[in-house]
């Protein structure tokens, strides 16, 4: 009862509850589509995805928000901080997709053992997940990643998010296109703001290494992962 009352006092029970609510819900609503040994191993990526973020943003000393799950639009975890510099832009943007692909890998590595097709599909989930939140444009990850290199790097995002719109139109895909137009046309304008702190050539470098080799190996394990999956 005392642990009770001091999360209570802390305003962190409120918090857990509404992580492990909204999570529930999400677990509800997919679980009657898609079963719900299913729907419990794609929360679990998501929820995992989405830790890297926490964990990130508390490594920097940032205010950070408990995860709240959307059915179908996934989940996002709200910065308290706002305004941060480039390089802690993508260094927070990075670690979602970076352990969001650690979770899915091994769930590809356990499909891989026991060909167990339900592992398999659940790493082709994760797998595509995180590869889509690295499309280059804001407000997805590889928005907030490639930002630290140049801005105007988002005008390649915009033909990838058209293309994934007619390859499997969704309506998230509109808002997220309405949410980044704006920013989109202030780069291609050359009138983005710029940051208080600007990242040096060698963050630059090491964040497109890194975002060039994640999204190629995402690329080459949601292709063989679905290739298993149609054989």
């Amino acid at each position: 009862m005392k642990f009770i009352a001091a999360l209570l006092l802390t305003g962190k029970l409120g918090k857990m509850l509404l992580t492990v609510g909204t999570m529930a819900l999400s677990l509800f609503v997919y679980a009657q589509l898609y079963g719900w040994r299913y729907a419990a191993g794609f929360i679990g990526l998501i929820f995992i995805h989405e830790m890297g973020h926490f964990i990130a943003a508390r490594n920097r000393g940032l205010a950070v928000g408990a995860p709240v799950f959307i059915p179908f639009l996934g989940a996002w975890i709200a910065l308290k901080t706002t305004d941060l510099d480039p390089e802690t832009e993508a260094y927070v943007g990075l670690a979602g997709p970076m352990l969001g692909t650690a979770a899915a890998f091994a769930c590809y590595l356990v499909a891989r053992g026991n060909e167990e097709k339900l592992w398999m599909a659940i790493a082709y989930s994760g797998f595509f997940l995180n590869l889509f939140n690295l499309i280059p444009l804001t407000p997805l990850d590889g928005g907030r990643i490639v930002q630290v290199v140049s801005p105007k790097l988002w005008l390649v995002g915009l033909p990838i998010l058209g293309a994934v719109f007619f390859w499997r139109p969704n309506p998230l895909l509109v808002v997220i296109a309405v949410l980044a137009l704006p920013k989109a046309w202030a780069a291609m304008k050359g009138t983005t703001p710029v940051h208080a702190i600007v990242a040096s050539p060698a963050d630059r470098m090491r964040y497109m290494i890194q975002y060039l080799a994640l999204t190629l190996g995402l690329a080459a394990l949601a292709f063989d992962a679905h290739e298993r999956l149609s054989a």
